[in-house]
């Protein structure tokens, strides 16, 4: 899914509370309401979620952006740094 880890700072632990918050969500929205037969049906579900949430939720940390339309700033700003 393209998920790296990355090492908190000392006394900044921000990070791992986003985290924290973005598996709770996960839990709630998928696998709290919905039982898997197979490990496939699990995979696809999961592809699924993604897209939904990155192409459709509107986030309110991201000034109530579309997680997609934030990482394509992310993504220019980069640029622009480089």
């Amino acid at each position: 899914m393209g998920i790296e880890g990355s090492h908190a700072f000392v006394m900044e632990p921000e990070g791992k509370g986003c985290a924290e918050g973005s598996i709770w969500v996960f839990k709630e929205e998928l696998l709290w309401v919905r039982s898997f037969g197979a490990i496939e049906e699990l995979g696809r579900a999961l592809v699924e979620f993604k897209d939904t949430y990155n192409n459709t939720w509107i986030i309110e940390r991201h000034w109530y952006k579309r997680a997609l339309d934030v990482g394509k700033e992310q993504i220019r700003s980069l640029s622009r740094v480089a």
